[in-house]
């Protein structure tokens, strides 16, 4: 084993891997133990007892930030000519139909989020191959498909995300920056796994939390006490 750098031994002198903490000391020791020399994302990992192969048991959803995400997220409107405007005053900060089709389908992919409407889904649909691997497709589940694009755009911008459980059954969520201070991440962490925890399948059997930790970018993970968490 190489020898460890400072700040490996500081993540090792504040943090037991073995230990679960409560969410509120996760919050905090993020912040310690982030040596990044940017504002590192803040993430939750949440290991749920679901078998996602099972259509009953998938969990997909949205869920808004109290905090926001820390990110300015770029957002582009996929609308026809009468919703521009709206989707312009709202802050998109980019808003066509066909040019942004044809760039897209030459391998444009410079955004964060895509909104359309459920009228143009048909022109958007074949964009799938290129969007889906990418997380960028839009979809009525996450609110991405919808006539309202105003309320879309303000709802992205002010720090709604989606969150899908994976094929080995973990949800990965930002929840934030470690510039945030420790109390609003915490109320972050805590309204994406209360909203998670509202979703629970019906199917799915025994423990559904099997495991929580949060981690910054680069950061070790802090293993989170179920316990600690109302309502869960």
């Amino acid at each position: 084993m190489g020898k460890l750098t400072k700040n490996q031994k500081a993540i090792l002198d504040k943090v037991d891997s073995e230990k679960e903490y409560a969410i509120s000391d996760a919050s905090q020791l993020i912040k310690d133990i982030t040596f990044t020399k940017f504002d590192a994302s803040v993430d939750l990992d949440i290991r749920l007892g679901v078998d996602p192969r099972k259509a009953d048991q998938m969990v997909r959803g949205v869920v808004t930030l109290p905090h926001g995400t820390g990110k300015d997220l770029k957002v582009l409107v996929l609308c026809t000519p009468d919703k521009e405007q709206e989707a312009k005053d709202a802050g998109a900060d980019h808003v066509g139909l066909d040019e942004y089709i044809k760039k897209i389908e030459g391998g444009w992919t410079d955004i964060d989020v895509i909104i359309t409407m459920p009228t143009v889904m048909a022109k958007v649909g074949r964009l799938g191959r290129v969007l889906g691997p990418r997380g960028l497709m839009p979809n009525p589940k996450s609110g991405t498909v919808t006539l309202d694009v105003a309320k879309a755009v303000n709802e992205v911008k002010s720090g709604k995300i989606d969150f899908k459980v994976d094929k080995t059954g973990i949800i990965h969520a930002s929840i934030g920056k470690v510039s945030f201070d420790a109390k609003k991440i915490q109320e972050n962490a805590e309204e994406v796994l209360n909203t998670i925890s509202k979703m629970k399948p019906a199917s799915a059997k025994g423990t559904y939390f099997k495991s929580i930790s949060m981690s910054s970018t680069m950061s070790a993970g802090v293993k989170i006490d179920k316990n600690s968490l109302q309502g869960l």
